[in-house]
C-alpha cells in the first residue's frame, strides 16, 4: 500500500492563485482565514488523513459492515475510534456557523480539507459529510426550537445525520414518493413507509441518528409539490434532551455493494409499529425545497470525492510506475528502467495529474464563489457568484465524478495485471469511485439539469456571461508569447462551447428531445472548457511567480507544461463533444425502440 501524501503544494497554489483566498479572507465573517491559519489547518488535516483515516481504509473495504439479528449495524474495526477523534477535533463544523458550534471558516478552506478525507477513506467520510449537508438545511429551514434541539448536536458530530429520499418505486422520480405522515394532536407526526439506499441509516458510532425524511401529508397535492420534510430521530429525547425511547424506525437490510464497503447502505422501515414520530421542518408541502439545500451540498461534496479519489489513485500509480521495472526503453533499447520511462505510461500519469488539477481548480474556485455569494456586501458580486455556482453545480458533480472515474481507471491500467488484483489496493479506489457518478443524481440527471434548468430556462444568460470571461482569459494568455499556445487551445474550446450553446438555445423549444439527447455531452463539453480555463489561469499564475523570482522554478514550470499537455490532449475533446451535441440527437431520436 502506498502512503498518502497530502498534496499541500498544489492545494495552496490553487487556493491562493486561482480561488482568491486573500479576497475570500477579506469577506465579512471570513476574516480568520489568514494564510497562516489556512496553512496550519491544511497541515493538520493532512496528518489526520494520513495517520487516522488512511490506515483503516483497506480494513474497512475488506471487513465491510454487518447487519445483526437485532437490527443494529456494525461498522468496520477502527471506525468508532476514528469517528470519535474526527468529531472531537471539530472537523465537521469547520465551515459551519459559530452560533451552532462550528468554526465559521470559509467553504473554500473546508473544500480542500474534505478532499483529503475523501482521498484517504471515502466510505468513512460519507458519514460526517451527511452532517454538514443536514446542518446547512436545518440552519435555513428549522425553527429556533429545532435548531436548539438538533442542530448543535449535528454540527458537533455528537449525533449523526441521514438523508431519506429514495423509495423502491421512487428513485430519481420523487413524485412517486409514498411515505406518509399523519399529524398528531401534540404537533408531531407519525410516519410510515420505506426508504432505500440510505447511507449510514443505522450504525453504532453515535448515540443518536437524526433522519431527514421526505413524506406526504394526508391532504398533500400530487407530485413533488406535495412532499414535506420531517426530522425523525432514531431515539426520541427524554425531558433532559438525551436519547431515550427507541423510535419506530429500523434497518431491515443493508446492501452488498461493488464498493464503499465500509459505509452501510441501508433499507429503512418507518412505522412498522404504529408510526415513527417526527417533526415538520419548514413549510408543509415544501420539503423538497429544503431537501435540495442538503442535496446541493451533497452534490458538490460528491464532486470533491471525484478529485479526492483521483488524487489518491494518481499517487498509487505514480509510486508504482517509479518502482516497477519492466520492458526495454522504446528508443534506446535499454533495460532495467522503471515503467515511468515508457511514453504511454508517462502519458497516462500526466493525463491523470492534469485532470486532477483541472478538477481541483474548478471546485476550489466554485467554493470561493459560494463564499462570495454568502458573505459579500457587494450585491452585484454576490449575485454573480451565486449564478456561477448554480450554473456549474451540475458540472462540479457530473463532470468531476466522471473524470474521477476515468482517472481511477487509468491508474489500474498503469498497474497492468497487478491493478486487477486486490492485493495492490488500487482496485478499491476504482470500485469506490464508481458510485459517485450515480448517487445524488446521475450524470444524466446533471446533464438535464444543466441544459433544461440552467441554460434554456434563463436563455443562456449566465453561460454567455461566463463565455465572455473565458474570452478575456484567452486574450490574456495569447498576449504572453510563452502561453500563446495554451491560449489558442482554450480559444478553440470556447468556440466549441459557444457554438453548442447557440445550437441548444436555437433548438430547445422545437426539438427538445434532440437537445436533451446531447445533454451529457454538453456537460462534458462545459467541464472540459472550464477545466482548461483553470489550467490556463494556473499557467499564468506560475509565470507571474517565475517572473517575480518566487517559489520553486521546477514546480512552477511544470504547471505551465501541464497546462500545455491539457490543451494538447484533453481540450480537443470539447470539439468532439460539441459535434455530438449538435448531431447525435437527431440520430438518436430517429432510432426506433423496436429496433433495439
Amino acid at each position: 500500500m502506498t502512503d498518502y501524501i497530502a498534496p499541500l503544494r498544489d492545494m495552496q497554489f490553487i487556493l491562493k492563485e486561482l480561488a482568491g483566498l486573500d479576497a475570500v479572507a477579506g469577506l465579512p465573517g471570513c476574516e480568520e482565514a489568514s494564510e497562516d491559519l489556512v496553512s496550519a489547518v491544511l497541515e493538520e488535516a493532512g496528518k489526520f488523513a494520513a495517520g487516522v483515516l488512511a490506515p483503516i481504509n483497506w480494513q474497512g473495504d475488506v471487513q465491510g459492515c454487518r447487519l445483526n439479528a437485532d437490527g443494529s449495524v456494525s461498522t468496520p474495526d477502527g471506525w468508532q475510534e476514528a469517528y470519535t477523534k474526527f468529531a472531537e477535533s471539530g472537523w465537521i463544523g469547520l465551515s459551519l456557523p459559530v452560533e451552532y458550534g462550528g468554526q465559521g471558516l470559509p467553504k473554500l478552506l473546508s473544500t480542500a480539507v474534505w478532499e483529503m478525507w475523501f482521498s484517504t477513506n471515502m466510505a468513512f467520510t460519507m458519514l460526517p459529510q451527511l452532517n454538514v449537508g443536514q446542518a446547512e438545511a436545518l440552519q435555513i429551514a428549522a425553527t429556533d426550537e429545532q435548531k436548539a434541539t438538533w442542530l448543535t448536536k449535528v454540527v458537533s458530530g455528537e449525533w449523526a445525520s441521514t438523508m431519506n429520499l429514495t423509495e423502491p418505486q421512487a428513485g430519481s422520480d420523487l413524485a412517486a414518493t409514498r411515505c406518509k405522515a399523519e399529524p398528531q394532536a401534540d404537533g408531531s407526526y407519525r410516519l410510515s413507509g420505506q426508504k432505500i439506499f440510505i447511507s449510514y441509516g443505522e450504525h453504532e458510532l453515535t448515540p443518536n441518528i437524526v433522519h431527514l425524511v421526505l413524506a406526504r401529508l394526508p391532504d398533500a397535492p400530487a407530485g413533488v409539490k406535495g412532499l414535506s420534510l420531517f426530522i425523525v430521530p432514531k431515539y426520541l429525547l427524554d425531558t433532559d434532551g438525551n436519547p431515550g425511547e427507541k423510535n419506530d424506525v429500523r434497518c431491515i437490510s443493508i446492501e452488498h455493494k461493488m464498493g464503499i464497503h465500509g459505509s452501510p447502505t441501508c433499507t429503512m422501515s418507518y412505522g412498522d409499529n404504529g408510526g415513527a414520530v417526527g417533526w415538520l421542518v419548514g413549510q408543509p408541502n415544501r420539503g423538497l425545497e429544503v431537501m435540495f439545500i442538503m442535496m446541493n451540498e451533497a452534490r458538490f461534496g460528491v464532486g470533491v470525492q471525484g478529485v479526492g479519489l483521483g488524487e489518491r489513485a494518481y499517487q498509487y500509480a505514480l509510486a508504482y510506475a517509479r518502482d516497477r521495472v519492466q520492458g526495454r526503453d522504446a528508443v534506446t533499447g535499454e533495460s532495467g528502467k522503471p515503467i515511468i520511462h515508457h511514453p504511454d505510461v508517462k502519458r497516462m500519469l500526466l493525463s491523470m495529474r492534469a485532470r486532477v488539477m483541472a478538477m481541483r481548480g474548478l471546485l476550489y474556485t466554485a467554493a470561493s464563489w459560494f463564499d462570495i455569494a454568502h458573505h459579500s456586501t457587494d450585491k452585484a458580486a454576490a449575485d454573480k457568484a451565486k449564478r456561477y455556482v448554480d450554473l456549474l453545480m451540475p458540472v462540479a458533480k457530473g463532470w468531476c465524478t466522471e473524470v474521477g472515474n476515468d482517472v481511477c481507471d487509468d491508474a489500474i491500467q498503469v498497474f497492468g495485471g497487478m491493478g486487477f488484483v486486490e492485493e495492490t489496493g488500487i482496485a478499491q479506489f476504482f470500485r469506490d469511485a464508481r458510485i459517485i457518478t450515480i448517487y445524488e443524481g446521475t450524470t444524466g440527471i446533471q446533464g438535464n439539469d444543466l441544459v433544461g434548468r440552467k441554460i434554456l430556462r434563463e436563455k443562456g444568460e449566465t453561460l454567455r456571461e461566463l463565455i465572455t470571461e473565458l474570452r478575456a482569459s484567452v486574450t490574456e494568455l495569447q498576449a504572453d508569447e510563452a502561453l500563446a499556445g495554451i491560449g489558442s487551445g482554450l480559444a478553440d474550446s470556447v468556440d466549441a462551447l459557444e457554438s453548442a450553446t447557440d445550437w441548444i438555445l436555437a433548438n430547445g423549444k422545437e426539438h427538445l428531445a434532440d437537445v436533451l439527447a446531447g445533454a451529457v455531452p454538453f456537460l462534458y463539453l462545459l467541464g472540459t472548457v472550464v477545466g482548461g480555463w483553470q489550467m490556463g489561469r494556473a499557467a499564468q499564475a506560475a509565470r507571474r511567480r517565475l517572473a517575480a523570482g518566487e517559489g520553486d522554478a521546477v514546480y512552477l514550470n511544470s504547471l505551465v507544461d501541464l497546462a500545455r499537455f491539457y490543451m494538447a490532449t484533453v481540450a480537443p475533446q470539447a470539439q468532439a463533444n460539441a459535434r455530438t451535441v449538435k448531431d447525435a440527437g437527431g440520430a438518436l431520436t430517429a432510432f426506433a425502440e423496436v429496433a433495439f
